[in-house]
């Protein structure tokens, strides 16, 4: 129980996240402290607290001082050493019992090592990712806590009374044992990555094909947001097309470079996958076209070299529209159910026991890729919990096999007139490779036999065989 000069709960780094999810926490009840060596901030969360149960500090000690035992404190700080520093900072002024929670971005195999240096010291540690933003932390995030399961249910009412509502059901679950939470949530960001990517080609298509203006692009968004495309990354997009700058006449989107920033999940992502042998190529291509955004010079260089021709699309256009809507939720899908393919096999691989309905459920309220698409995959996975990949569910083929004439069309249309559409065409080469019962791999085996001895396998023969493929002089 708290008294008057105690708080529930901690949190480290009041940048707008932990602002935010403390003030969402001040309004669910929560007596909370929050720290910041920026003594402006403390001050910011005390003004915003709208019911005066929220504490700023600027000194650890007093910070840990305030709490009630034992104590509970996240940090929200950002990925890599600065989690290490704060740990070895916090550690002397806490007991045994005590609860930490690292709510940032961490790659996984640092949580891992966390878990491992504070289970041995007796203090009880989980890795959360949280998604959703500052409007996220502020009303209602999707958080996705592993680690630790008895911390958890300490932390279970508080974290339930601040998350996204769905159906009334709180967008948080326990995920699994060690760095679970934190590897659910770089996959989610990976995911991210590929929907992002879909909609910035989609864009292009629109503009440098069909030769339409910002308003015709922002009605097409407004619309798709109303259907079956439904999500908050669409919702995002239609805003942007509505925004003009005070003072302006024209949308601040058109002001913006095209170089796009990351900070490192969607890498993690493609890095990971690699290892686990989990094909993720749209997300792959995703992370690779935000890199190629960074050499504007070269980019360029090679437009001055090889763009003579005029780009245009020599379609019906309000066919192609509807084509272009079929292409998006074909690829949305694929960017999906690579996702969740990954999660499956690390799941296996690190023994994570992870429930993919259960992922699937919370990330449909809160988080940045939530999606009506998400009820349908919730539902494949409660049919089968079991269900070895997405595009096996009975319900999601009808979906996609309706959507591949759109997707051929806007693939080779596009291909044909010059327009760049890697995540497109990467979902398309995906399919119709993950369709395919003989793939022409063998021919690969054979080469490499060839070249390096490194043998081969036969059709209904056990064992491993090479060749002498020319005779030798």
């Amino acid at each position: 129980m708290s008294t008057p000069d105690k708080y529930d709960f901690g949190m480290i780094g009041l940048g707008t996240m932990g602002r935010n999810l403390l003030l969402n926490m001040g309004d669910h009840g929560v007596k909370g402290a929050g720290f910041d060596k920026d003594a402006s901030k403390g001050a910011l969360l005390e003004q915003e607290s709208k019911h005066g149960n929220l504490k700023g500090f600027s000194d650890v000690k007093e910070f840990t001082a305030s709490l009630n035992s034992p104590k509970a404190i996240m940090m929200l700080v950002p990925a890599g050493k600065i989690v290490d520093d704060v740990i070895e900072e916090l550690l002397p002024l806490l007991a045994k019992g005590d609860i930490l929670i690292d709510g940032g971005n961490s790659h996984f195999t640092d949580t891992n090592r966390r878990v491992d240096y504070l289970e041995a010291q007796g203090f009880h540690f989980f890795g959360m990712g949280i998604s959703g933003g500052e409007e996220g932390a502020r009303k209602g995030p999707s958080m996705m806590p592993g680690g630790d399961k008895d911390a958890y249910n300490v932390m279970k009412p508080i974290l339930e009374s601040i998350a996204a509502k769905v159906d009334g059901a709180p967008c948080v679950t326990y995920i699994g044992p060690g760095a679970s939470g934190h590897f659910v949530k770089m996959v989610h960001n990976g995911i991210e990555y590929g929907l992002m990517q879909l909609i910035a080609e989609t864009y292009e298509i629109l503009k440098k094909g069909l030769k339409l203006d910002n308003e015709a692009i922002g009605k097409i968004f407004t619309k798709w947001n109303e259907g079956r495309l439904k999500s908050f990354l669409m919702e995002v997009t239609r805003d942007i097309f509505n925004y003009k700058a005070p003072g302006t006449d024209h949308l601040l989107l058109d002001d913006i470079k095209d170089e796009a920033r990351a900070k490192g999940t969607g890498k993690w992502t493609s890095q990971v996958a690699m290892d686990l042998q989990a094909p993720i190529p749209t997300i792959d291509t995703a992370v690779a076209n935000r890199d190629l955004s960074k050499y504007k010079a070269l980019r360029e260089k090679a437009a001055a070299l090889y763009s003579k021709e005029e780009i245009e699309l020599t379609v019906d256009a309000d066919q192609f529209i509807a084509e272009l809507e079929q292409a998006f939720y074909f690829t949305m899908i694929i960017s999906y159910a690579q996702g969740m393919h990954l999660l499956a096999r690390a799941s296996e691989e690190y023994s994570y026991g992870l429930k993919l309905g259960e992922i699937a459920k919370i990330w449909r309220g809160g988080c940045i890729i939530r999606s009506e698409f998400l009820n349908d995959i919730f539902n494949a996975y409660q049919k089968d919990a079991k269900l070895e990949h997405l595009l096996l569910d009975a319900g999601v083929q009808k979906i996609v096999e309706a959507a591949i004439p759109g997707i051929r069309s806007v693939v080779s249309n596009s291909t044909s007139a010059g327009i760049a559409t890697p995540a497109y065409a990467a979902s398309l080469g995906y399919f119709d490779a993950f369709r395919s019962a003989r793939m022409p791999s063998n021919l690969i085996q054979a080469q490499r036999d060839y070249f390096g001895a490194h043998t081969y396998e036969l059709i209904g023969k056990e064992g491993t065989f090479h060749t002498q493929w020319v005779a030798k002089n």
